[in-house]
């Protein structure tokens, strides 16, 4: 690595911002923690002092030194960039980020998929060197994932550290995630709780199921009951649930919802039925609809709801007229599912 020194003079728009923020925009450095380390590191000077704080306020005339080592190149990632896949990040800082992911976008390279996933689309957003690696080389920034025709909110991270300690918050099952699904039937019960173990099938490699063997994985759903709605001439009725993962095994509230005979509404894979029984949609009712979580890095609380997508918006409201009541769980949440500016 070769050093390299930054040389700036503040300036009347930027005097009186923090220290670290002043060098992370003045040197387009990548985030704000970079600069903090570089300050701890004793890299940074004030007017030939070195610097001992990072919220230290820069003032007009100060000249701000800073040395730092230069990478003989870049890490050039297995991903190529796509930057022509459209993120829909509702908060962002220089440790993680949250977003919405859209139906039909795969969270990272699988066969079939290899430059259109989200992975590609962090990596054109953040550059490969500034994303979590935990993973694997090709799974860059990726926490947790969802079924690729599963819409919702779901977490990035930048680092490594970062990236561990929101894999640590799931498997400490404090990063709370909750769903809301439309099944077939009614589900008689308020609540309820699903636990199983998990694992593939051996009858069909793409799909998983409910299994006791020693090997199978431990996974948790809790459930509430939001909405019923009666039966129709060639149906069995729906019913609307929020579910609750404590675990995160693959497909599994999808799988818990078959297992409990009531498979989710569109579901191509675990799901039965006419396209008019599946109310005409052609991917499951599935979408990730609120999230919180302590931040690993200043402990704030991130807490935040995503509406219903259009699709699945517009499918629950074409059986209204078929609703047999709210639950107090459905009377508290359901509207917070209809806020999009979209909606009529």
């Amino acid at each position: 690595m070769a050093s390299q020194m930054l040389d700036f003079l503040v300036d009347p728009a930027t005097a009186g911002q923090r220290l670290d923020a002043y060098i992370a925009q003045a040197g387009n450095f990548a985030s704000r923690s970079a600069c903090v380390k570089l300050i701890e590191a004793g890299a940074v000077t004030i007017n030939g002092t070195i610097a001992q704080n990072k919220s230290e306020r820069v003032m007009l005339g100060d000249r701000i030194c800073v040395i730092y080592e230069v990478p003989d190149e870049q890490k050039e990632g297995v991903l190529r960039p796509n930057p022509y896949i459209d993120l829909d990040i509702r908060f962002e800082d220089e440790y993680l980020m949250v977003l919405s992911k859209q139906a039909g976008l795969v969270c990272h390279p699988s066969p079939g998929h290899v430059d259109d996933t989200l992975a590609n689309a962090l990596v054109a957003h953040c550059g490969y060197n500034h994303l979590g690696l935990l993973q694997g080389d090709d799974r860059p920034g990726i926490v947790h994932r969802l079924d690729m025709d599963t819409s919702g909110l779901m977490v990035a991270a930048k680092d490594d550290h970062t990236q561990k300690c929101l894999q640590d918050l799931i498997r400490l099952r404090t990063l709370d995630r909750r769903y809301v699904v439309l099944v077939q039937g009614y589900v008689s019960a308020d609540q309820g709780t699903i636990e199983t173990g998990i694992a593939r099938s051996a009858r069909n490699r793409l799909s998983m199921t409910v299994s006791d063997n020693p090997l199978a994985r431990e996974a948790i759903t809790t459930f509430r009951t939001l909405e019923r709605f009666e039966a129709g001439s060639k149906d069995e009725g729906y019913s609307l649930l929020e579910c609750h993962l404590y675990t995160g095994r693959t497909h599994q509230i999808r799988v818990h919802m078959r297992h409990i005979g009531h498979q989710v509404v569109g579901d191509q894979l675990y799901g039965k039925g006419s396209l008019q029984r599946n109310l005409n949609l052609t991917r499951q009712f599935l979408h990730s609809w609120h999230i919180m979580f302590s931040h690993p890095v200043s402990g704030e609380t991130i807490e935040m709801g995503d509406c219903l997508p259009c699709d699945l918006a517009t499918t629950l409201q074409s059986i209204q007229d078929r609703s047999l009541g709210k639950t107090t769980a459905g009377e508290k949440i359901i509207e917070q599912l209809f806020t999009c500016d979209w909606i009529e």
